[in-house]
């Protein structure tokens, strides 16, 4: 005799069988412990998606729905949104750590612009989250909203290439640019490719308009995760573990690192083009799955 207690289970053909308190607990072990490593390839996955899409003009509000959608059961928590776009964050900082620098010392001109130019985003963002907040979530918005992204790339293409600094901005152009942002909270919009054309048909050299457009998104993100932070706060848990969302911040740092690295390159080359020839096409087969397949 063992010295567990036996518990006795009939399956559907009425048959018993029987499992120990020690066999029972191991499958509930492997189970947790299947959940737990399929959490987190999850993470990883969006932390990828997040670290590649939030810097390439390519929107990665975008792709993370339509990843999440296409593949169901992938978490979509706040936390986790917080901590993947922290990651990125942190990836800003440490690419332009300099400017910014600048900015605390002799740039503080610029400070102010970068407030100014967050208001749009701010304002239009809280409205939009209160009223409307399927539409941050809809794959097939933003599988409409690609090809848009894909046109202004190739209108960046066509732009003749100007000397202007972003420092000589006078507020009106700021707000432009802000706006420009503002409409990149619609998924398949991207933010860094709206702000980046909008500057330089002010006048930006190109390598100018990437920087101001990435100073712009310091605000912009650690605003969103103030309203990230908020609904934590009010649900009172999370449900993501404390191990993949580090997992999640690191990944989506060091890929969004590389990213900006690579966007940097791509735009003073002239090639950001080249993403409207996968934006559009991929646009247009999101729409078909979701309205004909």
């Amino acid at each position: 005799m063992s010295r567990w207690p036996q518990i006795e289970f009939v399956d559907n053909d009425r048959f018993p069988r029987t499992f120990t308190k020690t066999q029972s607990m191991i499958a509930s072990t492997t189970f947790l412990s299947e959940t737990r490593i399929g959490e987190m390839v999850q993470v990883i996955i969006l932390a990828i998606v997040q670290g590649i899409a939030e810097f390439l003009p390519v929107s990665s509000s975008g792709h993370l729905n339509v990843f999440q959608d296409l593949m169901g059961d992938m978490p979509e928590t706040a936390e986790l949104n917080i901590v993947l776009h922290f990651g990125t964050l942190l990836a800003i900082v440490v690419f332009y750590r300099k400017r910014i620098m600048a900015l605390l010392n002799s740039d503080r001109r610029v400070i102010p612009m970068l407030v100014v130019g967050t208001i749009p985003a701010a304002v239009i963002g809280i409205y939009v989250k209160k009223f409307h907040e399927e539409l941050l979530a809809s794959p097939l918005l933003a599988g409409w909203m690609f090809p848009i992204t894909g046109l202004m790339l190739i209108v960046l293409f066509r732009i003749r290439e100007r000397d202007r600094e972003y420092e000589s901005l006078d507020y009106g152009a700021v707000i432009l640019i802000g706006l420009a942002q503002a409409f990149a909270l619609l998924p398949g919009i991207s933010r860094s490719g709206s702000t980046i054309v909008m500057g330089s048909i002010l006048g930006l050299k190109r390598q100018s308009a990437a920087t101001f457009s990435f100073l712009l998104a310091i605000p912009a993100i650690l605003g969103a995760t103030v309203l990230e932070v908020k609904d934590i706060v009010e649900a009172g848990k999370t449900e993501t573990s404390a191990t993949a969302l580090l997992i999640g911040l690191a990944i989506a740092f060091a890929v969004g690192l590389v990213s900006l690295k690579f966007l940097v390159k791509w735009l003073e080359a002239g090639k950001l083009h080249w993403f409207a020839y996968y934006l559009i096409p991929f646009g247009f087969l999101v729409v078909i799955w979701k309205t004909m397949l």
